[in-house]
């Protein structure tokens, strides 16, 4: 018998073989698991590309010109193309948006000149020391999407909005203890996009 001098539990033999042979499958399991998981995310890294260039491809490399003069033939063969989501209603969004996009351009100059003004014209630097303080929407972004809405797009809630805005740096939410915290808020002036 052996003795586990850490709790005083005293096992007999064929049962420390037993807690032996199960700590062995499970070290053999988590290497397999590492090996599985990092396929996977190598599979996803793959997908998302594959899905990036499918979706480049079915909008016209993502030109709002073309975008915004799409058919409905042209519409009906991107429900069909299984390289991309085929929702009508985003796909027809899409155009739609491609149309908002142009006449924004139009009034404005440049959407990033629409943009701006519903930060104040400067990025946005939040203070933040934990994940879970980070919003999911703000005033701003509900201003954003709303003003958005009014303008014909689609599918742009606050917080699709809210993320497009740290995306393109109009809201600086890394974790002050972040590298890119400094970084991004060294940006004082707004920048195209």
């Amino acid at each position: 018998m052996k003795t586990n001098t850490k709790s005083s539990i005293t096992l007999p033999p064929e049962e420390l073989r037993l807690v032996v042979s199960l700590q062995a499958r499970l070290k053999a399991k988590s290497k397999v698991e590492v090996v599985r998981r990092g396929l996977r995310l190598l599979q996803e890294t793959t997908d998302r590309e594959s899905m990036r260039e499918a979706y480049r491809r079915a909008f016209s490399e993502f030109d709002p010109h073309k975008v915004a003069r799409y058919t409905e033939k042209k519409i009906q063969s991107l429900v069909a193309d299984p390289g991309i989501v085929r929702n009508r209603m985003k796909i027809e969004a899409a155009v739609k948006n491609a149309r908002a996009f142009l006449a924004i351009q139009e009034e404005f100059g440049s959407f990033d000149a629409y943009c701006w003004p519903f930060v104040g014209g400067k990025p946005l630097l939040n203070r933040r020391t934990l994940s879970r303080e980070i919003p999911a929407t703000s005033p701003e972004s509900d201003a954003f999407s709303k003003d958005l809405k009014r303008r014909g797009f689609g599918f742009v809630g606050s917080t699709i909005i809210y993320a497009h805005m740290q995306a393109v740096g109009m809201v600086n939410d890394h974790l002050v203890g972040c590298f890119r915290y400094r970084e991004v808020g060294r940006a004082t002036s707004p920048r195209a996009t």
